[in-house]
C-alpha cells in the first residue's frame, strides 16, 4: 500500500470513467488539516482522484476532504463532461458512416463516454439490467435477425457510471448461447440436448462471425492493429485482440478459442493501458460495503446495491453469480470470460470449483480475499459475512418445489405486519415441506441477507431484477443445499 506524504491513501481509478480533467493545480485539504497541491483528475461515485504535478494519482472518498473542496468537486462534476483523445486517421468519418458498419445507431456527435447511458440505451433499445447508487448496466439477449458489425450478437451489454457510458461488451457466437435453454429464469433448467457435433458447430459459427466482423470493420476503418487486452491468465481474461480506433473509441475484436467471439468498445486510453483496472484498497471497499447494508425494522439484515447480471437462457449461473460478487467488491468481471475459466459446457453447466480456482488469483491480485468451505448452513456463519456487507455464493438444488415455496413466501412477506405470527407460520410450513435434492437442478445463488428472529435467509438469483431478493427458511434451504460456499471478501 502506498502513501503520499502520509496524507492520502492510494486507490486506483477505472480508466473507463469519463471526466473533465482540470489542468490547474490547487490546494486540497483533508479533514485533519493536511494539505497537498494537486489537480482534479476524476470523480467515480463517492470517490475523487487527484493528480500531483509529477503525474502520480491518488484516490480518496470525497467526504474525507474539506467542505470547500467537496463543493469544488461537486461543481466540477456537475459541469458538462469532456473527453479528450489523440486524433486518428479515421476521425474524419461521420457517425452516420461508422453506424453503417455497426448496423445500429450506436454513435452520435458526442463521444459515447460523455453521453447519457439512458439515452444511448433508448437509442439502441437495450433494457436496463441493473442499477446501483453509482453504476448501471443494460443488456439485451437479441433476436436472431439482430445484426452488429455484420454478425449476430447474442448478448449486447452496456456499462455506465453515474449515467455516463463506460464501455460496451458484445458477445457473438459462443458455446453458451448457441446451445441455450428454452427460456430464462427458472426455465433455464429445461435444456435442449446439445448435438453430438457441438464443438464443430461452435467452431464453424465462431469462424464465420470472426471473419464477418473483421471484414466489416476493416472496410470502414482500415487494417486493425494487434494488441493484448484484459487481465488474468491467457485465454481467460487476457487475450490478443484486433483494434480499430475512431474519435477516442477503441473497438476491440477478440476470440477465446472454442468459447466465444466478442467485441468491446472502450476509451482509447483504457485500450492503451491494456485494459488494466487499478486496484481498490480495502479501506474504501469496506466503507462502501457497510454503507450498502440494510437493517430493517422487522429484523431483516440485507446486503443492498449488488449489481444484477442476467445469465439469460443458458446455464451460466456460476459465472454470472461470480461476476456479481466480484463487481460488488470492486473486482472487474464478465460472465462470458468467467465461463471460460470454469470450463462451461455447451449451453452452460459450469464446474464451480474450476471456475473459482481459475479466478482466485485475479481476485487476490485485486486485494480481495477468497474463502471456500463445505458444511451445513449456519445463521451465525452467514451473519459473519452479511454484517460486513459481503454476500455469499451458495451451491444448491434449485428444484421446482423450492422455487414455488420461495416465490410464494417472498410475495406473502411483503404484506406481513405481525412478525411473531409470521415466524410461527413459516416454522410450521418448513417442518411440513418435502424438499430434497435433484441433481438436474444444480444452481448457484448469492445469499444476501438473514433474519435471526424468523430463522430465514434471503438469496438472489442471476435471473434479472424479479429474482433480486427471495426468502426461504434456513431448514428448508438446508434440505436443498449442496453445502458448498464461496466468498469474495476482504
Amino acid at each position: 500500500m502506498k502513501h503520499a506524504a502520509n496524507v492520502f491513501l492510494v486507490l486506483g481509478l477505472s480508466l473507463a470513467t469519463a471526466f473533465s480533467q482540470s489542468t490547474e493545480l490547487r490546494t486540497f485539504t483533508n479533514a485533519q488539516g493536511k494539505a497537498v497541491q494537486a489537480r482534479l483528475a476524476g470523480v467515480s461515485g463517492p470517490n475523487v482522484t487527484l493528480e500531483m504535478a509529477n503525474g502520480q494519482k491518488f484516490t480518496f472518498a470525497i467526504t474525507s476532504l474539506s467542505a470547500a473542496d467537496q463543493q469544488y468537486i461537486k461543481s466540477a462534476a456537475a459541469a458538462p463532461p469532456k473527453y479528450t483523445f489523440k486524433p486518428g486517421p479515421n476521425d474524419k468519418l461521420e457517425p452516420a458512416s461508422v453506424n453503417e458498419a455497426v448496423g445500429q445507431p450506436m454513435f452520435d456527435e458526442a463521444p459515447l463516454f460523455t453521453s447519457s447511458a439512458e439515452a444511448v440505451a433508448a437509442r439502441l433499445k437495450i433494457p436496463q439490467e441493473s442499477k446501483t447508487k453509482t453504476a448501471s448496466s443494460y443488456r439485451s439477449y437479441t433476436k436472431d435477425d439482430y445484426q452488429m458489425f455484420g454478425a449476430h450478437p447474442f448478448s449486447v451489454a452496456m456499462y455506465a457510471e453515474n449515467d455516463k457510458v463506460t464501455s460496451f461488451s458484445l458477445v457473438f457466437a459462443n458455446k453458451g448461447d448457441l446451445f441455450s435453454a428454452k427460456g430464462g429464469g427458472e426455465m433455464h433448467f429445461d435444456k435442449n440436448t446439445p448435438p453430438a457435433e457441438a464443438e464443430k458447430i461452435v467452431k464453424t459459427a465462431m469462424d464465420k462471425d470472426l471473419a464477418a466482423i473483421k471484414d466489416t470493420l476493416t472496410k470502414k476503418l482500415g487494417v486493425p492493429k494487434e494488441a493484448r487486452f484484459g487481465e488474468g491468465p491467457s485465454n481467460i481474461g487476457r487475450l490478443t485482440v484486433q483494434r480499430w480506433d475512431w474519435r477516442g473509441h477503441a473497438i476491440l475484436l477478440a476470440e477465446a478459442k472454442g468459447v466465444y467471439v466478442g467485441v468491446q468498445i472502450v476509451t482509447t486510453a483504457f485500450a492503451d493501458a491494456g485494459g488494466k483496472v487499478e486496484d481498490t484498497t480495502d479501506k474504501i471497499i469496506r466503507a462502501q460495503a457497510l454503507a450498502n447494508l440494510e437493517k430493517r425494522e422487522n429484523g431483516d439484515v440485507v446486503v443492498g446495491d449488488i449489481p444484477m447480471v442476467d445469465q439469460g437462457p443458458k446455464g451460466y449461473c456460476a459465472p454470472a453469480t461470480a461476476e456479481r460478487a466480484m463487481r460488488h467488491l470492486g473486482v472487474p468481471a464478465d460472465m462470458y470470460i468467467l465461463a471460460n475459466a470454469g470450463n462451461s459446457g455447451f449451453g452452460g453447466g459450469t464446474s464451480v470449483s474450476a471456475l473459482l480456482e481459475g479466478i482466485a488469483p485475479q481476485i487476490r491480485n485485486k486485494r480481495r480475499s477468497f474463502d471456500a468451505w463445505k458444511g451445513e448452513l449456519k445463521l451465525k456463519e452467514i451473519a459473519k459475512y452479511i454484517d460486513k456487507g459481503v454476500p455469499l455464493m451458495w451451491c444448491l438444488y434449485s428444484t421446482d418445489e423450492f422455487n414455488k415455496i420461495a416465490n410464494k413466501r417472498t410475495k406473502e412477506r411483503k404484506d406481513v405486519t405481525n412478525w411473531a405470527s409470521w415466524k410461527t407460520k413459516v416454522t410450521e410450513e418448513s417442518a411440513a415441506s418435502n424438499l430434497g435434492p435433484d441433481r438436474n437442478s444444480s444452481h448457484v445463488v448469492l445469499i444476501v441477507g438473514y433474519n435471526k428472529d424468523t430463522n430465514e435467509i434471503a438469496f438472489s438469483d442471476s435471473w434479472g431484477e424479479r429474482y433480486k431478493e427471495r426468502w426461504i427458511t434456513l431448514p428448508e434451504a438446508e434440505k436443498v443445499s449442496q453445502q458448498y460456499f464461496y466468498v469474495v471478501g476482504f
